[in-house]
């Protein structure tokens, strides 16, 4: 599971330390910015783990849904579908727009695959419903853990977007000071 540590070097423990948010008022508006891009970075990578948490659960439950129907068709052969279906379902996330890429991609899906070291999800069938079930909830836990996380990593972004927009409309930031910062790092 993940688990942040105070003091620690990771960029969650940063984030979610308690001293991330603190004199906030007292921060340029550039290292409000670099705090909220960092935050934002963590929530990405966050959702990206808990996007292939989903998938893996997805695959679980259609192997188990295929025995109890008594279905022929393997779970590889409609893992497409299986797939897409969570992918055109009902938007069950915060709703925010990501322009980011996770950055550590190969960490998660390796820390996702490691979660059931002894279970091998590449050939479900070939599991016992026992091991199906602990995949499941190993899976379900974890999710549930991420989403924890990425919900308190999101409500670091809003505290910050929140201080950004009070200087704004105090007249302390301007937008002319915004564009004049971003002109000057593309010249």
């Amino acid at each position: 599971m993940i688990e942040v540590r105070p003091g620690g070097r990771r960029r969650i423990d940063r984030v979610l330390g308690p001293g991330y948010l603190s004199d906030l008022g007292e921060l340029t508006l550039s290292v409000l910015r670099e705090r909220r891009d960092e935050a934002a970075q963590e929530e990405t990578d966050l959702s990206y783990l808990r996007r292939l948490l989903h998938a893996r659960i997805d695959i679980v439950r259609a192997e188990q849904e295929r025995r109890s129907s008594g279905g022929e068709r393997s779970v590889v052969e409609s893992l497409a579908a299986i797939l897409a279906d969570n992918a055109i379902g009902p938007a069950t996330g915060s709703g925010r727009h990501q322009q980011l890429e996770p950055s550590r991609a190969g960490e998660h899906r390796r820390f996702a695959e490691a979660l059931i070291g002894d279970t091998d999800l590449s050939d479900v069938s070939t599991l016992s419903n026992e091991k199906l079930l602990s995949a499941l909830d190993r899976y379900a836990d974890e999710e549930v853990s991420v989403s924890s996380y990425r919900r308190e990593v999101q409500g670091v972004m809003d505290t910050i977007n929140a201080e950004i927009a009070t200087r704004y409309r105090k007249g302390t930031a301007s937008v002319d000071d915004l564009l004049d910062t971003e002109r000057g790092g593309l010249e």
